[in-house]
This record gives C-alpha cells, structure tokens and sequence, in this order.
C-alpha cells in the first residue's frame, strides 16, 4: 500500500471518519476513497454498499476487477438513561458488535454495579456529549421518560448526522415531545428522523423485549434494510 494512502487511512481512523481503498487488481493500481466522496467515484454502488456492510471484498465493474479495502469506524450505541430496558439492552448491543455508553445524572441509577461491563456517565447529556460528539455511526436512544434529561440529547441528536435516533414513550407522549421540539425551533424535517415509540412494532411487553425491539430497529437503520412490510407497500 502506498504511503500516502496509509497515512490517509490512519489519519480517517483517529478521526472517525469512513474510507475504501479502490484496488485494481490487474496492475495494482490504487485510489482512497472517503465517505463523502463516494458518489463521485466510477464504483459509486460499490462503494456505498461496501460501506454499508462494513466488510472488504471482490467487485467486478467495467471489466475490470477490484478489491476494496473497507475501514469504517466501530459503531456506537449511547442509551440516556440508566434504567432495565437499558440493563437488557446493553449487553445485547455489545453481542451485535456496537460500543455502548450509558449517560444518566441521576447517581442513584448510573453506577457500575447495575452495569458491570458497561461505562456509565453520570453527567447530564449536554455535558457528556460534549468530548464524544455523534456522528454518522452512532445510534441514540432516549429511554428515561423524563423531558429535562431527555430533550437536551435529543436536541442535540437532531442536529447530528448520527443514523439512528430512537425515543420512548406513547404516540401521546410523543406528540407532546414533538410539540417541545417544535416550540425550540426543530424542523419537521428532522422531527421525522426519529424512531418512536421506539422499536420495531413486535407486540414487546417486558424490558428485555422492548430491548429485542430497538437493537433489531437500530440493525435496520445501520445496515439501511427496508423491513418486510416496507417492502410489501413499496
């Protein structure tokens, strides 16, 4: 590999920031290729899809064969809220290969006994969000019911690129959400990129289902797969 794409590669690395190395096999020949500029470049499809899945392979365009080099950054799950859904929740995001934080100023619930292999911030979100801001690979979930901690991680969500954004509570609860929302100037543009009630639609009662609900929800939005009953109405 070539050196300037090497140092590029480690600089998009430490940056959080998504490439492909473009390969042509027949000579060798090499290109870097950033997220954002994938739809310019002749393998556009390629590429996209390759992001997508976050795995390197064999393509085959314009007669010619290539291999991509795929680097994306890990995948990040932040849970506002230290409660059970979020005790079921955790370990199964660690299970599908997502790193979770869990932000909740309330010390009384964010301790380590009550998540032992997950990091607890016990801050309030606009201050925990400050140092790790959200980006296009991480996933939030609002889960505390309570609008003072959850309305300032949403607000902030709703200005990020992050590719899931999830909230709990009823069509009631969230209709009065989204009159908050209105009310601090958020478009209805970026009112529709959230996910609530929060999860797929799968009948969940208990804790660990709802969990089940919103990990298979955040993997459909992560790998952008239209659900079946998408598709059917398509």
């Amino acid at each position: 590999m070539r050196l300037d794409i090497l140092k590029a590669m480690n600089a998009a690395r430490r940056e959080r920031r998504a490439a492909v190395v473009v390969t042509r096999l027949a000579d060798g020949e090499q290109r870097f290729v950033e997220d954002d500029a994938v739809g310019a470049d002749a393998l556009a499809d390629a590429l996209e899809t390759a992001l997508r899945s976050g795995k390197s392979g064999s393509v085959t365009a314009g007669g010619a064969d290539y291999f991509l080099t795929v680097q994306t950054p890990s995948r990040r799950l932040i849970l506002i809220g230290a409660v059970h859904i979020s005790q079921a929740l955790a370990p199964m995001a660690h299970l599908a290969g997502l790193d979770v934080t869990i932000i909740d100023p309330r010390t009384a619930f964010a301790t380590p006994e009550r998540f032992p292999e997950t990091p607890v911030v016990a801050q309030w979100p606009d201050e925990a969000l400050g140092p790790a801001p959200l980006d296009r690979y991480t996933a939030i979930c609002l889960l505390t019911h309570d609008p003072k901690i959850d309305d300032p991680a949403l607000m902030i969500a709703l200005k990020s690129e992050c590719f899931y954004i999830g909230a709990l509570g009823s069509k009631k609860t969230h209709a009065k959400r989204l009159e908050r929302m209105r009310a601090n100037g958020v478009s209805e543009a970026a009112l529709s990129r959230i996910h609530a009630p929060i999860g797929l639609d799968i009948g969940a009662v208990s804790p660990a289902e709802i969990a089940v609900s919103i990990l298979g929800e955040i993997v459909a939005a992560m790998r952008k797969k239209p659900l079946r009953s998408e598709s059917k109405a398509a």
